[in-house]
């Protein structure tokens, strides 16, 4: 038995979304250990993300089963306005099941994707958007300029090099600080990255007025909706490793992978920037120049393999979905 009249036949009109959809998958199982600062550099995502674009964009989270104190954290954000779509997993799908859920809800028509580690710099989004705007065919935009596999870039290069229109110019065009940086958060040795500075190349394009570098990267990017769907289902069976399959369909599908040439997006990775840490309340990095012998046996290749299988069946027992 219904009581009355439900409130809602009386609202004139509903709110549309907005034409970009900006989606972010996280996923942090504990706040320990290799994640033990996972939630603030979550809120340094979140953060930069609203305070660096004029245009705008609706937010959509999903949440890969992360910790209590994660969840709690995203949905204090969604309360307060600051998430519109916040999906909350209750098992780690893996990024390309996020993927598939994320692509296919996304109500914009243009999704721009990152990983819950990215830091976003004023005019992210619209200098992506005069990419994808201007060059035809265009897959996805990465708002950082770096250098990707070669081999995944075919479908640019050839559209380039045929395009009368196009400009294509090969070259040094990364500064070293900025190539340097990225590659230095991966993880890579100062020498090793110094060498792929010097021995790989640019690739410029300019095209009626917009130019962009070839290439792009998974963990962000800007793309039209009924590109990406095209894609569906990715169907990924690993968490993580297998997620340069999207970047392999694009440029199997002969969409172009493009970048903007300055660096408006940074990964952060698990740890804080020690630009940001006394801002974020955490004390400094220790000084990587203490404990070099200890570094020295640790980086040992018997018992580097030992520990890290250690740390991977634990966190195996602990946390597989």
């Amino acid at each position: 038995m219904r009581t009355g009249q439900n409130p809602a036949k009386f609202i004139g009109k509903v709110d549309r979304p907005e034409r970009i959809t900006v989606a972010i998958v996280t996923y942090i199982p504990f706040l320990a250990g290799y994640f033990a600062e996972g939630l603030a550099v979550l809120r340094i995502c979140l953060d930069s993300l609203r305070s660096s674009e004029a245009e705008p964009f609706d937010l959509m989270v999903f949440d890969n089963g992360s910790a209590p104190e994660v969840v709690a954290h995203l949905e204090t954000r969604h309360g307060r306005g600051e998430i519109d779509y916040l999906i909350l997993s209750g098992k780690n799908l893996g990024k390309g099941g996020a993927w598939d859920i994320l692509f296919s809800a996304a109500p914009g028509e243009i999704v721009a994707y990152a990983d819950g580690d990215v830091h976003f710099s004023d005019g992210w989004l619209s200098s992506a958007l005069t990419i994808l705007d201007t060059f035809p065919r265009v897959g996805m935009v990465s708002s950082r300029p770096l250098r990707t596999d070669p081999a995944l870039v075919g479908a640019s290069l050839r559209w380039a090099e045929a395009e009368p229109e196009a400009a294509v110019e090969r070259g040094t065009f990364i500064p070293w600080e900025t190539f340097r940086e990225h590659d230095l958060n991966l993880g890579q040795s100062e020498n090793a990255v110094r060498q792929r500075y010097e021995e790989t190349e640019d690739v410029r394009v300019r095209y009626r007025g917009a130019e962009a570098l070839v290439g792009a990267v998974h963990w962000q990017f800007i793309a039209r909706k009924e590109v990406l769907r095209e894609l569906l289902p990715l169907s990924l069976d690993r968490p993580m490793g297998q997620v340069r399959a999207l970047d392999a369909r694009l440029n199997d599908a002969g969409y172009l992978r493009l970048m903007t040439t300055q660096p408006l997006v940074r990964h952060l990775g698990n740890v804080v920037p020690a630009e940001l840490r006394a801002a974020m309340g955490l004390a400094p990095m220790p000084d990587p120049r203490r404990g070099v012998r200890a570094r020295w046996l640790l980086e040992w290749a018997p018992l580097r393999r030992l520990l890290l299988g250690i740390h991977h069946q634990i966190f195996r027992w602990y946390f597989r979905s």
